[in-house]
Formats: structure tokens, sequence, C-alpha cells
């Protein structure tokens, strides 16, 4: 049963001028910043998918020839960064998965921030802004964070059968991706408390524990437990998942129904049965509270509980999505959560 208590954390997308600008270069030691503006440190730009966000790059001043160049760096394939786009002061070249939904902000004559349209779960991670004159280069760096849930997922057939690639089918199939160290991280500062392994993004393997117990971990502090990467095609865990707000709604229609019946209850409602990941969603983003049962197009059986209270899950005292698990889908005892 998951225990997921939330208190949703917010951090100012801004950032400031300073009077000690500070940057890293590859080749040499820190050196001043000649023409870019460095941004706040420690501030992300936070925005859910599907919405607009600007990742901040402010010129100080112009040399006379110089482009621009916006990268997306991928730290967990070593070596590996997209670049997003060229530009210059008259014209701009977009490139790969982002280039699409890419352009430059041009608020004003300084502004070289980087515009992206229609936020997708992948949009997250860290971006560099360069600025190249010559021989010459300066680059400041911006994360851009999606707000978003994280939850468990393992597969239908039972605990650690999923392989790292299996993973990240699994979460895409529930309309998710596999988290991140980061979001697992602030997951876990939310109230997210899980006894299974699971993969994440780097290929890495964690459990989040904030009641230390025998059966996890033993009475080591809580904290994030680590069994470090593993083999992606031998190794089996479950998954943890990543996802953020969707462009659809959840409810429930009351049964009872064997899954089949469910899957027709929700196709005469004008929709589909539910992803796991769109039942977090409504539970997370619209505060979705229902002490029913469903059948979700997984095969499993959950509910969402944002208010606890007795007999909706057990006495576990935090909110949280419940799950009765993968039932025999003959079995005629629950409802359906439909998405439309």
């Amino acid at each position: 049963m998951m225990n997921f208590a939330v208190v949703l954390l917010f951090t100012a997308s801004c950032f400031a001028w300073s009077s000690a600008i500070y940057s890293s270069n590859r080749d040499a030691g820190p050196k001043k910043l000649k023409y870019l503006l460095e941004t706040l440190l420690h501030a992300d730009v936070v925005a859910r998918r599907g919405e607009n966000a600007t990742l901040p790059c402010i010129l100080r001043a112009k040399p006379s020839q110089y482009k621009v160049k916006w990268t997306k760096l991928e730290p967990q394939r070593v070596g590996r960064e997209d670049v997003v786009m060229v530009s210059n002061a008259h014209a701009f070249k977009p490139y790969g998965r982002l280039g699409g939904r890419a352009a430059l902000s041009k608020a004003h004559a300084m502004d070289a921030s980087l515009q992206l349209r229609g936020l997708e779960l992948e949009d997250g991670g860290t971006y560099r802004c360069e600025l190249v004159y010559g021989i010459e280069d300066e680059s400041v760096v911006i994360t851009l964070r999606i707000e978003g849930v994280v939850f468990p997922y393992q597969s239908g057939s039972g605990r650690y059968r999923l392989t790292f690639h299996e993973a990240e089918e699994a979460c895409a199939q529930q309309d998710a991706t596999l988290a991140s160290f980061g979001q697992l991280y602030r997951a876990w500062t939310e109230g997210l408390d899980w006894c299974n392994a699971g993969w994440l993004h780097d290929g890495t393997v964690h459990y989040p524990i904030i009641r230390p117990r025998p059966a996890c971990g033993g009475d080591l502090l809580p904290g994030i437990r680590s069994y470090g990467p593993k083999d992606k095609t031998q190794d089996r865990f479950d998954a943890f998942c990543f996802t953020s707000l969707t462009s659809g709604s959840v409810s429930y229609v009351p049964g009872p129904f064997s899954f089949r019946q469910a899957g027709l209850a929700c196709q005469r409602q004008g929709g589909e049965l539910a992803l796991v990941g769109h039942l977090y969603s409504a539970w997370r983003f619209r505060d979705y509270d229902r002490c029913d049962g469903g059948w979700l197009r997984d095969g499993s059986v959950r509910f969402p509980i944002r208010s606890p209270r007795e007999h909706c899950g057990g006495g576990v005292p935090e909110a949280g999505v419940r799950s009765f698990g993968f039932p025999d889908q003959m079995e005629h005892l629950y409802g359906a959560y439909c998405y439309k």
C-alpha cells in the first residue's frame, strides 16, 4: 500500500543582476564573465507539462560578432548533449527534438533567453546558454524542472520483474517516464515512503524510506537507499515513474464491473479506462479524492485519497493513491476510472 503525503514546493523562476559574476571555463579555472549575466544560483525554472517556459540568458554587452548556442545537457550519458538552437544577431537555426518548439524570447535588445512551448515530460533537465565570439566563449547554466509526481510501479506479474528497458516501457504505457534521482529525492521530501527498489532514468536502482524498519534497510537513517547502477538487460526490479499535469479529466463510474465491463462503461461515457499516470495526475493536480476501488487500463485497481479518513485505505494517515494490486479480471467487485 502506498503512503504518500504531499507538500507542494514551488521555486521562483527568476534571475538577478549581479556585480560579481563568475562561470567555469572548460579548460581553465573560473573566469569572470565579460558579456553574459549569470542566472541566480539555485533558482530553477518550474513549469508543468503542456505549459510554456522561458529559460533566462541576458547579455551584459554584445561582442562585434557572436553566436548564441542553446544546449540541453544529458549528464546520465557521459559526453552527450543535445543542441537546441544556434543563433546570431539576425537569425536562428533549430536542431533536434526540442528545436521545433523553441524560439528566442527577444524581449529586448540584450535578451537571448530560450522559450520552449508545450513542455513534455522529457524536457526537464539542465540547459546551457553559450555565447561564442571568435575563439572565446562564455556560458551560464539553467535548470528546467517539470512539476509532477513520482509513483512506484510494478509488473502485473509481480514484484521485481522488470529489466531497465521494460521499466522504461512500463512507465511510458502509463503516461509517464522513468523518474530521475532528483525527482525521486523531491518526492521523498514530500512524503514518498516505499520499500521496493525501482529503476531510475540513469540506470541506477533506489528506494525512498521515511520510516526506517527492519524489512526496509534496517535501522539506517531515513533517506534514499541505493543499489547503485545495475545491469540493464539482466537485473530486474520495479520502476519509479514520473508524470505531470494532463489535459484530460478522470471520472469514476460505479460498478460492480469485471475488467472488460469497466472498459465498455468508459466507452459509453465517451472515454477510455484511465492509465495509472492519469489517476496520479488527477490526484496531485486536481485534488481528486474518491474512496472507491476502480479498474485502470493496466488491469490494476486503485483509488485516490486526498483527505485520509476511516475506511478509506486501511487506516493509512497520509494522502495517496491506494492500490488493490492486479485482481482477477473476471471479478465483479469494482467500478471504473475513466479518462476523457
